[in-house]
């Protein structure tokens, strides 16, 4: 692979990073805001909704780690 599309991948890496670091800080937010719910709240549908975005985020993080990991291991070739 020449220099230019390495660099190019080294920037996809770069924002993956970033949006990856993003997604963890909501996931944070929305699992605070969870835990903050009275107990009664957090068995409701609303409370329900929220763990599953908490989850539905943590799996689209994995899913960028993975990228991320993908995309070193060509640059590592």
């Amino acid at each position: 692979m020449n220099k230019e599309r390495r660099k190019r991948i080294e920037k996809a890496i770069e924002k993956l990073e970033e949006v990856k670091g993003e997604l963890e800080s909501i996931a944070g937010e929305e699992q605070e805001a969870y835990d903050n719910l009275p107990e009664s709240l957090q068995d409701s549908e609303r409370g329900e909704t929220m763990s599953d975005n908490v989850d539905d985020l943590e799996c689209a993080i994995d899913y960028l780690d993975d990228a991320i990991s993908s995309l070193n291991d060509v640059l590592d070739r």
